[in-house]
């Protein structure tokens, strides 16, 4: 499922609109993923995003909005505080009349984005912050379609969404799975290995193959091309293995620095070690994390 991606004006920056199925649509960038739905007829209620982008790609992902929809931006769920995610948040819950027609947005997260923003030093403008929060998770209706918000506490981070969009049959699922490297167990901001194992687990919970796992229930990664429920088992799989192998040498009383040296990702390290975010760097946080939990 690979796609074109048109170069945005003025940043170098790559993206391109797709439409997944349904009601949704993916803003696929170099820099990241939006979700956006929209209503299928004239009297639409609204357009609902997940996350907003980074801020390069801010003017770029309002204009492609607007070619999708003429009816103002109601919802926006953030996946997790990342800036990548946040990046329209404030010019979105107080839009210049340029931007859109004057509309009530509400904003949903897991309550510890809001907890984390709103501390001292965060350098999160209180204009980008949740208005709404919930602990565990949200459900409600828009556009015709009925739209699930799960927490997934503890996984890249301790305030990661997920959002399935029911009718549509689509999933967004943020940083928790990614398919242009490994997932960052953010350990400073309460994310586990065995979390993210759960949150991937959660997923394949909650996708439908059209049949021998293809198809069916389409999921829009955090970063990377669109998928369905054969990407995320390969990817739980190989985050799966990488753990075992760490907690193997943990139970033998092995030293980090002797884990580091055995180069348990080094199989994977091909297809997702990147320079941002390296194996070593991924086994050192599930060792981190493990012995954390012991």
């Amino acid at each position: 499922m690979l796609f074109a991606l048109t170069a945005s004006p003025g940043f170098g920056q790559e993206y391109e609109v797709r439409h997944v199925q349904g009601n949704v649509y993916m803003f696929a960038s170099t820099l990241g993923n939006v979700t956006i739905q929209i209503g299928k007829d004239a009297g639409h209620d609204g357009v609902l995003l997940v996350d907003t982008g980074a801020p390069p790609l801010r003017e770029t992902l309002l204009a492609e909005i607007r070619k999708l929809s003429t009816q103002p931006v109601r919802f926006i769920i953030n996946t997790s505080g990342d800036a990548d995610h946040i990046g329209s948040n404030a010019v979105l819950l107080k839009p210049p009349r340029a931007v859109q027609a004057q509309a009530e947005v509400a904003l949903f997260a897991q309550d510890n984005v809001l907890q984390r923003e709103s501390r001292d030093g965060s350098g999160v403008p209180s204009g980008a912050w949740p208005t709404l929060t919930y602990l565990e998770g949200k459900s409600f209706a828009f556009n015709g379609e009925a739209i699930q918000m799960f927490a997934e506490k503890a996984a890249h981070t301790d305030g990661d969404s997920i959002v399935l969009f029911r009718g549509s049959n689509v999933l967004s699922a943020g940083d928790v799975f990614l398919t242009t490297g490994y997932p960052v167990i953010d350990l400073e901001r309460g994310g586990s290995i065995q979390g993210e194992i759960r949150a991937l687990n959660h997923i394949l919970d909650l996708t439908v193959p059209r049949s021998m796992q293809e198809g069916g229930t389409m999921v829009i990664p955090g970063h990377g091309r669109l998928c369905d429920e054969s990407e995320v088992t390969d990817y739980r799989d190989m985050l799966t293995i990488i753990r075992d192998r760490v907690q193997d040498m943990l139970r033998k009383g092995k030293t980090l620095e002797e884990v580091k040296a055995a180069r348990l990702s080094r199989d994977y390290d091909r297809r997702y070690s990147t320079s941002a975010w390296t194996g070593e760097m991924l086994v050192e946080s599930i060792y981190e994390s493990l012995g954390a939990t012991k």
